[in-house]
């Protein structure tokens, strides 16, 4: 039987204080592959910035005869993989815990190949969050610490599964992976309907696939990026398949995971060795998390338009990390699309968000969006 608990950072003050070990799972680099496809479902809860968006919408329309096409455009986090593993463990340090940091890129483990090239970060997981196509949708899995003998061979196995489903094998693939027993298995946002085909439809296909596969899922995932009710509907449906849930900040800009792990576990293999053996989980909500989802929705936005004079790759405007499909499949940079600068009202839209980060904009929209009110101080 699963036995895990949850505390709250503005309720339980000392509730790391029995704990040696805080874990982030479920984070971001700039290795990973993010669609343009969330800004509009933020920006339409703040009514100018969805008129922004409508406007350049209509303009595109207008120039070419079609509509944008969001899904053919994707951004990339701004920090490497070292500086995701600092901001990350420097919150874990600050409640006076050591810390476990696995990153979880979209079908991408080059983060950790990049920070084992460093002798003190040369311990940390690799990790994946795997694209798994289901029905008429997906899911997305946490993978948290492969092997690395056969990483490589299975990241080559997800990848083809991701781009050409086969239902029998996914279990195939799950079985070998699950094999490990230092490999953790994670539902991510289990109840996010990502895909968007219907709340009574995602319900249906989460259910179905943890009836054929949840024998290789050791959690289900409690999101640091998701709203509480959602979250409450996680630990329903964990408790369903008996199965514990996890941390999983799933963070993509500049502020660290809003939940982590306790543990006392002093390896990353002891942890998952916890939760797989025993079902044994404490999930610990850090303040970030009580504050408007929205509200935080529009920092990760402002960290992705924003200048990165320190990014490792060179690409310090935010044009840089933004990249578009054209129709002969080239993938070009938008900086390289637009050498006369950005259209205007494009500009207009970065320059709205930039104003956002403002101090007294920044106070104003916390007075309009408030915090979530289950977690109202």
């Amino acid at each position: 039987m699963p036995h895990h608990s949850l505390t709250f950072a503005w309720k339980h003050q000392a509730a790391a204080a029995s704990f040696r070990t805080g874990v982030s799972l479920h984070s971001h680099t700039l290795h990973s592959v993010e669609s343009l496809t969330f800004i509009p479902r933020v920006a339409s809860r703040i009514p100018v910035l969805m008129s922004a968006i409508d406007r350049q919408r209509d303009k595109y329309r207008a120039l070419h005869g079609r509509d944008l096409d969001l899904h053919n455009a994707h951004w990339t986090p701004p920090l490497s993989a070292q500086q995701a593993y600092s901001i990350e463990s420097a919150q874990i340090e600050a409640l006076g815990l050591a810390p476990l940091v696995s990153l979880s890129d979209h079908d991408n483990i080059d983060a950790a190949g990049r920070l084992h090239m460093v002798e003190e970060t040369r311990h940390v997981p690799i990790s994946v969050e795997w694209t798994v196509p289901f029905g008429d949708s997906f899911f997305h899995l946490g993978i948290h610490n492969l092997p690395a003998a056969s990483a490589h061979a299975m990241m080559e196995a997800m990848a083809e599964y991701t781009a050409a489903a086969t239902p029998p094998r996914l279990g195939e693939i799950l079985e070998w992976i699950a094999w490990n027993e230092e490999v953790l298995v994670v539902f991510n946002h289990p109840c996010w309907d990502e895909k968007g085909v219907g709340a009574e439809r995602h319900d249906f296909l989460s259910r179905r696939f943890l009836q054929r596969c949840g024998r290789w899922v050791h959690a289900l995932e409690l999101n640091g990026l998701r709203p509480w009710a959602e979250n409450k509907r996680a630990m329903a449906l964990a408790s369903d398949f008996d199965r514990p849930v996890l941390s999983g900040g799933d963070r993509h800009g500049c502020e660290p995971n809003a939940n982590i792990n306790l543990t006392n576990a002093a390896t990353f293999g002891e942890f998952v060795g916890e939760v797989r053996a025993q079902g044994l989980s404490n999930v610990h909500f850090l303040p970030q998390y009580a504050d408007s989802l929205v509200y935080r929705q529009i920092q990760c936005i402002a960290d992705v338009l924003g200048d990165q004079p320190a990014h490792s790759l060179g690409w310090m405007r935010w044009n840089d990390r933004i990249f578009y499909r054209l129709p002969s499949g080239e993938l070009q940079p938008l900086s390289r699309l637009w050498t006369r600068g950005a259209p205007w009202i494009v500009a207009s839209f970065v320059n709205l968000i930039r104003a956002s980060q403002q101090r007294h904009m920044r106070s104003a929209l916390k007075v309009w969006l408030p915090p979530q009110r289950e977690f109202a101080r």
